[in-house]
């Protein structure tokens, strides 16, 4: 993260790109290696900052998982609006799909990665804060030098 904004502020330009053919790694096992591995990422994301994660981990969990609520639990007419939010999610799942291996019926395990993805966010926090910084490859940076950009 700190690379990209380096080099963003000294005026490069960014492209995301896909490249699945050109390096592979073994970056984690299981879903919970992956809440691992990100768990020093995500506070660092929103600027060390914990009314901002509380506030992004309540909106990323409203605007994900409600769509799936409130189809179930709106009568009428009310459900349409979930229904087509339901619809744009399915979408770009069929899109990841035409550029990725992703295919479109993980769509049903959206809720699952929603949950998993703000329990990560959550627990990015907690952990910084409890240890008063982020360990990473053995060395601790302390929370105020990554607060102030020193790191």
């Amino acid at each position: 993260m700190k690379l990209g904004k380096v080099l963003k502020n000294a005026g490069f330009r960014q492209r995301n790109v896909f490249g699945e053919d050109l390096i592979s790694i073994h970056w984690a096992k299981g879903a919970m290696g992956v809440v691992r591995n990100l768990t020093k990422n995500f506070f660092a994301v929103l600027s060390f900052q914990w009314p901002r994660t509380i506030a992004s981990a309540v909106a990323l969990a409203f605007l994900n998982l409600g769509p799936f609520v409130g189809v179930w639990l709106a009568h009428g007419w009310a459900r349409l609006p979930y229904g087509i939010a339901l619809f744009g999610i399915f979408a770009i799942y069929c899109g990841m799909g035409m550029k990725s291996k992703i295919p479109p019926w993980y769509f049903f395990l959206h809720p699952v990665s929603t949950c998993l993805f703000v329990y990560t966010i959550l627990r990015s926090m907690a952990v910084t804060l409890w240890n008063g910084g982020v360990t990473w490859r053995g060395t601790t940076y302390p929370l105020e030098d990554l607060r102030k950009g020193l790191v």
